[in-house]
């Protein structure tokens, strides 16, 4: 099969195309045969080593696929990497049947970036209606769910970050109240002013650096910031427990893997939920660009670049 291959850790250059046998699924496991393979930040971080599981070499990155597997149309998640290839195995407990009327881009966006935001707003922030919102990155593959999401679920204003005018464009049309300029050099100040005054309830974050530290100073009182990733390779600063005291903050951080720990089936609670939504009309997923299975490189070189909105893909049969 085709596949894209890791031998030295590295940026977008050590992605290469290759041949390798087809895997073989073991025990619990399915084998897919891949229609589109889903690009992720978690992925430019496992090509590196810098993801929160250690990548061993040689290595096949991706982590999520939808495709077709005994006959039937499903979306998984992989173990461990694997995705970057026409054929890829699954845990069957991680392999989820794809609705009629769910198409392939809507079926990986829900998959990962729907469900980290679902349970961002869900379990780390618990969201109640009214509260203020803002989301970071809000033109991302995550951003704009959760803005669409935070809308839905009653939030009283929810404010978007992007870099760009149409960016900002975006996240507007689907449904922020107010979009501003991540690059704002005082962006404490920015999101009071854009919440009318008013110090903000939750912030969702995985930008980090200056970002992250300036968003936790705009925390209202028992306001919330959810840390999900660290786009800019930049750490914030560290966090004295004492000055949460201040305004009764609460800082969480949340890796999706670790929700299949939970008790009960969150995750597929989680994307059952998405998929019903978007049958009703009531959400998108945002097409960020569809790259040959042999562009990888490309594909890790634009979503880096951070100039990308919504879901990019793979397409394996080109």
């Amino acid at each position: 099969m085709r596949a894209v291959q890791v031998t030295e850790f590295g940026g977008p250059e050590v992605l290469t195309p290759v041949e390798l046998p087809d895997p073989v699924a073991g025990p619990g496991e399915v084998l897919i045969d891949v229609e589109r393979i889903g690009v992720n930040y978690a992925d430019t971080h496992q090509a590196e080593n810098s993801y929160l599981a250690p990548s061993k070499l040689p290595l096949v990155p991706g982590g999520e696929v939808v495709g077709t597997s005994g006959g039937k149309r499903v979306v998984a998640l992989l173990n461990g990497g694997g995705g970057y290839a026409e054929k890829a195995v699954a845990p069957e407990a991680t392999t989820f049947p794809v609705p009629d009327g769910v198409d392939d881009l809507t079926a990986l966006s829900m998959l990962v970036q729907g469900t980290t935001a679902w349970v961002l707003l869900k379990k780390n922030a618990h969201l109640e209606p009214g509260e203020s919102v803002v989301v970071h990155a809000a033109a991302g593959g995550v951003g704009t769910i959760a803005v669409q999401l935070a809308k839905a679920w009653g939030a009283g204003r929810v404010i978007a970050t992007a870099s760009s005018d149409e960016k900002r464009a975006l996240a507007l049309e689907l449904g922020a109240d107010v979009a501003i300029d991540s690059r704002a050099e005082d962006m404490t100040a920015a999101l009071v002013e854009a919440n009318g005054g008013r110090r903000v309830d939750v912030v969702l974050d995985m930008v980090g650096g200056t970002t992250t530290d300036q968003s936790i100073a705009a925390l209202a009182p028992f306001g919330r910031l959810a840390f999900y990733g660290m786009a800019g390779r930049e750490s914030p600063k560290p966090v004295e427990l004492r000055n949460l005291l201040g305004h009764s903050t609460t800082i969480s951080g949340m890796w999706l893997p670790h929700v299949f720990r939970l008790p009960g089936n969150v995750f597929g609670t989680a994307l059952t939920d998405l998929f019903d939504l978007v049958l009703a009309g009531k959400l998108k997923a945002i097409p960020g660009g569809e790259y040959a299975l042999a562009d990888a490189r490309a594909a890790h070189e634009a979503l880096r670049s951070r100039k990308t909105v919504g879901k990019l893909l793979l397409d394996p049969g080109k």
